[in-house]
């Protein structure tokens, strides 16, 4: 029997998560109970590019918002003629990383820096020797080293800094706190403390000298999932809806990165569990059993929400040259005069790779449309070529272009199960890649050599995840962990479909990477020369 909704909205049982993504910001209502999906609102947007660095203006971040939660509300309005006043919790996620600083009048004192840039390279670099330890470029603390390396006047006046996502629950509730998957994308975190190292905050102190602030004194207070953090101030509630419907005194989880509430959305937050999610780009999250045994570059060290070691595998490129290809292949087919839609264009493309050689009959397609870290390219130039004994035959052409989608991932997921012996149960996935019904999964268990499992929520995304996470907060049992809140409470009576791999496929594979990896040597020159 469907449940009073109106019921669960009216007596503020209900839980509000929003993310605030690259592209839109998201927000959902969730039973607090069932976690089932209640209603949503979402709120377009674009980063901007100003004085070389990519950012979001302060204006642009709580119009969004404003404008995200309002959807939601008129969507209420709309269906249940009635408004929010209240709710059993309310937590907030965004895109990890970047640079938000500000100085003891609460003043932001440079433009918001996002993850999107790339301009930290000497002080990844440096830090990462410094440390002994992995930081992108993409974290917090390679942004405030860079800019102490190029000398900023903001510099010295920093007294709060912080993420996207903890600035906005700082507003909202007035509590400088953070997370500890969030956290874990600003500087690295002890798992065994659930903070920051204590080594790494003396060793910065010593480069930052100069400065009239301790690293420790500026950053943010790491929490863990299920904490208190806060709850909404009267200046918060009017910031979210300035209609003056929404109550103060609502309870606040951490907040989180949006690498976290994918973990909880898709239920891999254990460890020998991991998710990745494939599309635009693809990146793999695996929950490690222990420290790794050194630095790779190609593998940042993150944690999942309630803080367990997580290594991250991120490619900037996964789908868009096979989007590229099958819009080529529905052009020639529309000339010819088919008639079809986009789903059965997928779906019969997809399914005839499967008819392929295992090994795509020796051919080679790299598809980076932009530059690929994991391979040291700073620059993409798609390619395809084959040699004049390869199997050249739609079914093998179809299929390299699935296979090179995880060509760069692979690469750096071979670093964790080939050299650092991690083991994985199972890797939950979610993204477009997977939405093909056997074909995404099982390319994917044949790239990583385990099982590939899909769920039901994986779609519902950050926003989501995030909400339960809220929920968490406010309704878990004492001992209860995030773990066995998820398998019992959430996930419980979840539909899943796994597949698991075929050792002929793992082989082929393994044969299709010496190609591609032997390719790299083609697209360096078709970088050089195109």
């Amino acid at each position: 029997m469907m449940k009073d909704w109106k019921r669960v909205i009216e007596s503020g049982q209900a839980v509000v998560g929003m993310e605030l993504g690259s592209t839109r910001i998201k927000t959902v209502l969730i039973d607090g109970d069932s976690h089932e999906p209640i209603a949503s609102g979402s709120y377009d947007w674009e980063n901007q590019l100003v004085d070389g660095y990519w950012t979001y203006s302060i204006d642009d971040i709580w119009k969004g918002i404003q404008a995200s939660y309002k959807d939601l509300k008129d969507s209420i309005l709309d269906t249940y003629g009635i408004s929010i006043k209240s709710v059993k919790g309310l937590g907030f996620s965004a895109m990890m990383h970047g640079y938000m600083a500000f100085d003891e009048n609460d003043e932001l004192l440079t433009p918001f820096r996002t993850w999107r840039n790339n301009l930290q390279g000497q002080a990844s670099e440096e830090l990462t020797e410094l440390f002994a330890y992995p930081i992108p470029q993409r974290w917090s603390i390679a942004h405030l080293y860079q800019a102490m390396l190029n000398k900023e006047e903001h510099v010295k006046d920093i007294s709060f800094l912080t993420t996207l996502a903890g600035y906005i629950h700082w507003k909202l509730t007035g509590k400088k706190v953070m997370g500890v998957g969030e956290a874990s994308g600003m500087f690295p975190i002890d798992t065994g403390t659930g903070s920051y190292f204590d080594h790494m905050l003396d060793q910065f102190d010593e480069k930052a000298s100069e400065y009239p602030w301790k690293i420790r004194d500026i950053m943010p207070q790491v929490l863990t999932a299920g904490d208190k953090a806060g709850s909404l101030t009267e200046a918060g509630a009017k910031l979210l809806d300035p209609s003056g419907d929404l109550q103060p005194g609502i309870l606040f989880c951490p907040p989180e990165g949006d690498a976290g509430t994918g973990m909880v959305a898709t239920n891999s937050i254990s460890q020998r569990t991991g998710n990745v999610s494939a599309g635009t780009s693809v990146f793999a999250m695996i929950v490690l059993e222990k420290e790794l045994s050194r630095v790779h570059e190609e593998i940042d060290q993150v944690t999942t929400p309630d803080g367990s070691l997580v290594a991250m595998v991120h490619s900037n490129n996964c789908s868009s040259n096979l989007d590229a290809w099958v819009g080529l292949l529905e052009e020639a087919a529309i000339t010819l005069g088919a008639n079809f839609d986009k789903d059965t264009l997928y779906g019969n493309l997809y399914r005839k790779a499967m008819e392929g050689d295992v090994d795509c009959g020796g051919l080679l397609s790299i598809g980076y449309l932009s530059g690929e870290h994991i391979t040291h390219f700073t620059e993409g130039r798609p390619l395809f070529a084959r040699k004049p004994e390869s199997k050249f035959n739609l079914a093998n052409f179809v299929r390299v272009n699935l296979y090179t989608a995880l060509g760069a991932l692979k690469i750096g997921m071979d670093i964790l199960f080939k050299e650092e012996k991690v083991e994985v149960d199972e890797i939950l996935g979610h993204g477009g890649f997977f939405k093909v019904e056997g074909v995404g999964n099982r390319v994917m268990s044949a790239a990583a050599g385990v099982p590939v499992t899909l769920m039901e929520t994986a779609g519902e995304g950050g926003a989501w995840g995030i909400a339960v996470l809220a929920a968490y907060a406010a309704g878990k049992g004492e001992d209860e962990s995030l773990g066995d809140y998820l398998d019992e409470k959430v996930f419980k009576n979840q539909s899943t479909k796994t597949f698991e791999p075929i050792p002929e496929e793992v082989a082929g594979f393994e044969s299709f990477m010496e190609t591609y990896k032997k390719g790299l040597e083609v697209e360096k020159a078709a970088v050089e020369y195109m």
